[in-house]
């Protein structure tokens, strides 16, 4: 694969560890207050922040004794669809929220360090290109 078949990426920044629920995990399912119309691959990014409040959530425990890179992409992801809450989607799915789902994730050999950005960004080529051969893309 290459940044030519890939046109249009984005990337999103979620804060740890529901960043590592991705990338290293199960979770398949994004909990954002907005939609988006976009549908494509993405870049999953580490954000530098910790939600301490995850911490209580059972299904972040397993993840919490691994390493929690910050400032780092660590996945490339479809998103294949947006919807909003149907009461019930996933475990990992938050009532209320619209739900992002995520499918054939692909977790980086190693995090590449890069500085995100809210919502849902435009990544550099350089950045996608760097993803991408990490990825085995």
């Amino acid at each position: 694969m290459t940044t030519a078949e890939f046109p249009e990426v984005r990337a999103l920044t979620l804060w740890q560890p529901w960043a590592s629920c991705i990338a290293y995990g199960t979770k398949r399912i994004e909990n954002r207050t907005w939609p988006t119309d976009y549908r494509g691959i993405v870049l999953i990014h580490a954000g530098r922040t910790t939600d301490r409040h995850a911490w209580d959530v059972p299904l972040t425990r397993p993840f919490l004794r691994r390493p929690q890179p910050r400032g780092a992409v660590l996945a490339v992801a479809r998103l294949a669809d947006c919807h909003q809450d149907d009461g019930w989607c996933t475990l990992w799915s938050a009532p209320g929220q619209w739900h992002w789902k995520l499918t054939d994730i692909r977790t980086l050999s190693k995090p590449l360090d890069c500085r995100g950005e809210r919502g849902l960004w435009t990544p550099a080529p350089a950045l996608v290109a760097s993803v991408l051969e990490v990825a085995g893309a």
